[in-house]
């Protein structure tokens, strides 16, 4: 529901999500949301941003650093960074006196999220992750599901998260999350989505143990075409067979996302420009990519129960899968970026199906979860007080998940979650801060 007066804002980070996400629900619902300030040191992405929005130059920045240091300009600050550029900014917004919507994963280390809630808790102001998939129709209603007792005692869950294979490419092999070093894992950067999803619909029954498997099978030099150059511009002699040829994905006539994430300028001489000199025209072979390309995280809950989290990058489409079931029902649902969500619960005494109907279609904003968050944080900051899936401490377990799963990946070990928890709180305090 649209609050009294818009909530204004700050911007740290004008790329994808600043601009794109934020900007324009600030666009779209100026009832909601209204800019302020950015801070952007990419100068073309900063001016784009501050034009959409009216921002007069005094309060356009090139660091964050600057404009924190202008004080408080606005209630309310949205830290849209690259993910290992999150802590810093967070905290010292907090202690700036700034409620923060901060994009996830909230930081790159299980140590560093807990120092980020313990600022939040320390200040008292409002902190909200943005994991949005919370607020979309979809889910809400599957939460709603689940959370009644219409299933009965959950005995396993299940979610898949399909990544398609373009996406994949994209994002996790050629763009700003294929390598960990510079980012994060992926099952954290991509999937503290699922787990958080997991950890909402199963709201007090907690993992009790966990352990994964997963590598980098596919996307490696060994496995390029022969003859196959660095870049795909630079003449491919595979390039009608490879379904990852850079210039079919990117010099189109859809302009939107991912396009419109590779250049500020969308012409086509800009966007070939581009391939021929950025990363993503690099060939996916021929990258310094190293995160996984299919997980999977088995965990038992507290109660008994299994929950399990399968992720690959080498779908047909991009969507969501989940199986729920219980001792009186099964919940099976389907979230799919290309078409109309899909929830339905089987009854195991009577056998009815029913298809349950879901609002909206999961084509644009995360199925309308992003334009979700924007309205419930800005609810959030004129109440006082986030909703029931806001707070910061109950958006670090889906994190401390994700840093167990890759912890057990790589050691082969299952993980003890309550000691595992108990040692991040722990380190968090009595580890150096990372500058």
């Amino acid at each position: 529901m649209p609050t009294s007066s818009p909530l204004e804002a700050v911007l740290i980070g004008a790329g994808n999500r600043g601009t794109f996400t934020y900007g324009t629900a600030a666009l779209e619902h100026p009832e909601t949301l209204r800019f302020v300030a950015v801070a952007e040191p990419d100068a073309a992405r900063r001016d784009r941003f501050a034009r959409q929005h009216g921002i007069p130059a005094g309060r356009c920045f090139a660091s964050w650093q600057e404009l924190l240091a202008a004080g408080r300009l606005a209630p309310a600050l949205v830290c849209a960074t690259l993910d290992r550029q999150h802590v810093a900014p967070a905290v010292a917004a907090l202690e700036t006196g700034y409620h923060v919507l901060l994009e996830k994963p909230m930081a790159v280390t299980a140590e560093e999220c807990v120092r980020i809630v313990q600022a939040q808790e320390r200040t008292g102001l409002i902190l909200m992750i943005s994991h949005v998939m919370r607020y979309a129709p979809f889910y809400e209603a599957m939460h709603q599901i689940i959370t009644s007792g219409r299933l009965g005692d959950i005995v396993t869950a299940e979610q898949r998260e399909n990544v398609a294979f373009w996406h994949m490419a994209h994002s996790y092999v050629r763009g700003n999350w294929g390598n960990a070093e510079r980012s994060s894992p992926m099952i954290l950067a991509k999937c503290c989505h699922d787990l958080d999803l997991l950890v909402w619909m199963l709201a007090g029954d907690p993992a009790a143990r966990l352990h994964s498997f997963g590598s980098l099978l596919h996307f490696r030099p060994e496995h390029a075409p022969p003859g196959a150059p660095a870049r795909c511009t630079d003449g491919c002699p595979d390039a009608e067979e490879c379904p990852f040829y850079a210039p079919r994905l990117y010099l189109t006539d859809d302009l939107g996302w991912p396009t419109e994430t590779i250049s500020v300028d969308l012409s086509y001489e800009a966007r070939l420009h581009a391939l021929e000199t950025g990363p993503y025209g690099r060939c996916v072979y021929h990258t310094d990519n190293n995160v996984v390309d299919h997980q999977v995280v088995n965990m038992e809950l507290r109660s008994g129960a299994i929950a399990t989290l399968v992720m690959h990058g080498h779908s047909d489409r991009e969507e969501r899968t989940m199986r729920y079931d219980g001792t009186r029902a099964t919940l099976r649902g389907r979230f799919s970026y290309s078409g109309q969500p899909e929830l339905t619960v089987h009854d195991h005494r009577s056998g009815a199906l029913e298809r349950v109907a879901v609002s909206g279609s999961s084509r644009h904003g995360h199925g309308g979860g992003d334009s979700g968050l924007v309205t419930a944080f800005a609810r959030a900051v004129h109440s006082g007080s986030p909703d029931d899936g806001g707070s910061a401490r109950g958006s670090l377990e889906s994190h401390l998940l994700a840093f167990a799963a890759e912890r057990s990946r790589l050691g082969g070990k299952v993980i003890d979650m309550a000691a595992f928890r108990e040692e991040i709180e722990i380190a968090a305090v009595t580890t150096p801060e990372c500058a």
